[in-house]
């Protein structure tokens, strides 16, 4: 039998809960969850040959893959054109606000914006579960907001294949975080989906290899079969956010061909993989975060081969991430930053991608013009191949051509975007708007990487000092006070004590943490 070991306190959890919604992910985890826990146990053993000096590298011709006759499934209609998608944790203010944007898309995020409290994970789920039945609603400021007639296409982001979800356990066991988040999204509201002319559609994040994304489409398939649905009704999207991953695009795209809505380049994941799978190596040490920019030559080869592999297979190539929050009390650092991000979006269009990521509602006019000015009126450029492309595997591993340094200031903003997002995220927040930019877990699984690798092999700053454990304790104790400062009002109800403690740990230990959030899952309430 399975068993619920946790209730959660809002008025439709029973609902959500229900007993034959948790059989249905039982049934997911018993059949699926040792080839999970093979497959992690592979990363595992993956990284220790990292760590010896073994580098990624693309894998032995297989004849069915690179026959050139195979193509993923075609696009439903609501999937063909997503030149602007917009991106959020499964907060019911913010769901409605991103449904009801300009935008062609909208990904509800369980995972790096999401802190996975368990009344956040189950109130998300009623919020995904109302929105594809068009009751999402909330009373704000006397008024009652509701979805517009025309809304953005829903897609929902469960978590990482690597993350439990210790508030059910199937046979004893913590059942795994993407099938619950997966098998509850599905259960509720697959059908109703397809009867409203829309689907059910995915994000997947943190893949490592073809293996991975098999498992996923043998999880799709058991899944339509249960639910009495058409095969091929549940697309995903993969998130290129590893640099494994980066390696296995093809095959990824092979494995999912039936189920796959394309592939996209998760640049800040990408940028925190590159650091945590080549940590050994002083060769791969990546400069300040502001210096890994799009055309850096390791980013640019990943992106361009993503376009190249997508649309060789009649798939869609989804851009990165602009995580540039607008202000209106500071217009000029507005200006400058929307320049930026209309020349990011107008690089990744001319590049071949098909649409891209915006993280506000500000930027999605931004970054729909930046499109339109190459699409026009076609949906999508995927008829582009890029048969120009030719990337090998040393390209994708150019960091040291990546050029700048590693500087005080990098420094200092590391370990303020650090400490002040975890502390947000064990309070329950896992999207924050710090200095303009929206910071999430992957851009905090940088800011940590980065501080673990220059640590560990003595990187100099800008002045010739040494990065060392104490001059990271220092910056520490320096970024705490100026916190203390800044949220002195409530600084008694806040865990910055454990968001210090949890950073030090995953930053300067000797161990390197394979996720942040693992550690950080054990202290949410």
């Amino acid at each position: 039998m399975s068993e619920a070991i946790d209730t959660a306190r809002q008025p439709e959890a029973e609902a959500i809960l229900s007993p034959r919604a948790l059989d249905f992910v039982a049934g997911l985890q018993r059949e699926f969850g040792r080839r999970r826990s093979g497959l992690l146990a592979e990363r595992v053993a993956r990284q220790r040959r990292f760590d010896a000096g073994e580098l990624p590298d693309f894998l032995p011709e297989r004849p069915e893959v690179s026959d050139p006759a195979w193509r993923v499934s075609p696009p439903p209609p609501d999937l063909t054109d997503r030149r602007v998608e917009i991106t959020g944790p499964v907060d019911r203010k913010m769901m409605l606000g991103a449904l009801n944007s300009p935008a062609r898309g909208f990904m509800a995020d369980f995972e790096d914006s999401c802190s996975p409290t368990w009344e956040n994970i189950v109130a998300g789920q009623v919020n995904v579960r109302d929105a594809i039945r068009g009751t999402l609603s909330l009373e704000r400021d006397g008024r009652r907001v509701e979805l517009a007639e025309r809304t953005a296409t829903l897609l929902v982001r469960p978590r990482g294949w690597h993350l439990p979800e210790r508030h059910f356990r199937v046979d004893g066991e913590p059942v795994s975080a993407s099938l619950f988040d997966f098998g509850m999204t599905v259960f509720h509201g697959a059908r109703e989906a397809l009867e409203r002319g829309s689907g059910p559609y995915f994000y997947l994040p943190k893949l490592e290899n073809h293996l991975e994304a098999r498992l996923w489409n043998d999880v799709f398939c058991a899944a339509e079969a249960a639910l009495g649905i058409s095969g091929g009704s549940i697309r995903a999207t993969v998130l290129i956010e590893t640099l494994p991953a980066a390696f296995e695009m093809e095959e990824i795209l092979y494995e999912l061909r039936e189920h796959s809505a394309g592939l996209n380049a998760g640049r800040w994941d990408y940028i925190f993989s590159v650091a945590k799978k080549l940590r050994s190596r002083p060769e791969f040490v990546l400069p300040d975060r502001s210096e890994v920019g799009m055309t850096a030559p390791f980013m640019r080869a990943y992106t361009e081969l993503l376009v190249a592999t997508c649309h060789r297979r009649g798939a869609h190539a989804m851009g990165g991430m602009a995580a540039f929050v607008p202000s209106r009390r500071h217009p000029e650092v507005t200006a400058r930053a929307l320049e930026k991000v209309a020349e990011d979006k107008r690089r990744e269009a001319a590049d071949g991608f098909d649409g891209t990521w915006v993280a506000h509602p500000d930027l999605i006019e931004t970054a729909t013009r930046a499109f339109d000015q190459v699409l026009g009126e076609r949906p999508n450029q995927i008829e582009r191949l890029r048969e120009d492309v030719r990337v090998s595997a040393a390209d994708l591993l150019a960091v040291d051509r990546t050029g700048g340094g590693v500087s005080s200031e990098g420094l200092r903003t590391n370990v303020r975007v650090g400490l002040q997002y975890l502390e947000a995220w064990l309070s329950g927040t896992g999207a924050v708007a710090i200095d303009h930019l929206m910071e999430d877990a992957a851009t905090a699984e940088i800011s940590r990487a980065q501080l673990w690798q220059w640590v560990r092999h003595a990187a100099r700053l800008d002045g010739g000092e040494p990065v060392t454990h104490e001059r990271v304790r220092a910056e520490v104790e320096d970024a705490l006070h100026a916190l203390r400062r800044e949220f002195a009002p409530d600084w008694d109800r806040r865990r910055f004590d454990e968001a210090r403690k949890l950073f030090e740990d995953v930053a300067v230990s000797e161990d390197f943490a394979e996720f942040l959030t693992l550690p950080a899952y054990g202290l949410l309430d």
